[in-house]
Order: structure tokens, then sequence, then C-alpha cells
């Protein structure tokens, strides 16, 4: 009898929001593999520190991290004429399109059979809006990792783990001052 593959493709947005999402995965049985694809997060020097603090936690939960590089323009041409919408409008909505699409195509690339992305771990983002953006796409799980307490406890983990907490989404468009 073939073993059931329990691994999944996690797009992590930073180590904060993986912190909790990795724990609920593992604990499930889900062997997360790790993907930061965040060609949205600006400065690059941003990129890098995520990055950075990504591998502490995957070093943490002795996990696996696939890093794609960063390609800021084409991030920039896909949520063209979106650069003065509110936050958490439509731009964030093909942004969370356009990591999805990466998450997946990376999936189906190493042969993981599902993804699912730590951005629903935030407080700050909509679930379901996420979701809608994720519903077509072969092997999404539309998991939300903000539920059973998952932000508190992403809080109380990147504290025990000493991680830089950003203040922002990512994007050049959240750091204006409203």
């Amino acid at each position: 009898m073939e073993k059931e593959d329990r691994r999944l493709l996690l797009h992590c947005c930073c180590g904060p929001c993986s912190t909790a999402s990795i724990e609920r995965l593992l604990e499930e049985g889900i062997t997360p593999v790790l993907f930061f694809s965040n060609s949205n997060i600006h400065p690059s020097s941003e990129f890098d520190k995520r990055y950075g603090e990504l591998l502490k936690v995957a070093r943490h939960y002795g996990l696996e991290v696939i890093r794609e590089e960063q390609d800021h323009d084409a991030w920039r041409n896909a949520v063209k004429g979106h650069e003065d919408d509110r936050e958490g409008g439509e731009r964030c909505s093909l942004c969370f399109r356009y990591n999805l699409l990466r998450a997946a195509a990376k999936a189906r690339e190493l042969g993981i059979p599902s993804f699912a992305t730590t951005l629903t771990v935030s407080r700050f983002k909509n679930s379901a809006r996420i979701f809608a953006q994720g519903e077509d796409l072969d092997g999404f799980e539309p998991i939300d990792f903000k539920k059973r307490d998952g932000f508190n406890r992403s809080l109380r983990l990147s504290k025990e783990l000493d991680l830089y907490r950003q203040d922002y989404c990512g994007c050049e468009f959240s750091m204006r001052k409203g």
C-alpha cells in the first residue's frame, strides 16, 4: 500500500507568521515545506531580513526552506493600476493571487500535493479574500491559521524565538502614512 504524501508547500510571508502555522501543521501530522516567494516586499533589504527570520524558524523546527528570487517588477505589473487602492482592497487581492500562483506552480514542480499560505494567520488579512484567490488552484488548502488563537500564538512564539516583527505587510504602498 502506498504511503500518503503528508507534505504541504507552505507559502511563508515572514518568520513570525510562519511560527504558529508550522506548529499547527506539525500537530496535524503534516510536514510543511517552507516557500519564501514574496516579490511584493520592498525594499530588497526588507525581503532579505524577512527571509533571514524565516531561516531561524526553519532551523527551530528542522524544516526545509525554498527561496524564490525576488521579481519586484513582475509583482508591480500584477498590481498595476491599483497602487492607490486602500489597504485590504483590490491591490491586496491581486497580490494574494500573485503569491498563490507562484506557490501552486512550485508545488506542482516539486510534486507536493497541496499548498497553503501563512497570510491567513494575520489579524490584518481577510482570510475569505485570500481563499477566493486560491479556490480555483489545484491543491490549494484554505486553512485559516488565525483560528485556534493562531495570531496570538504567533506573537508568543515570535517573542520566544526573538524574531523581528515588521510593521507593514511588505509592499511600498502599505508603508504610506494615511
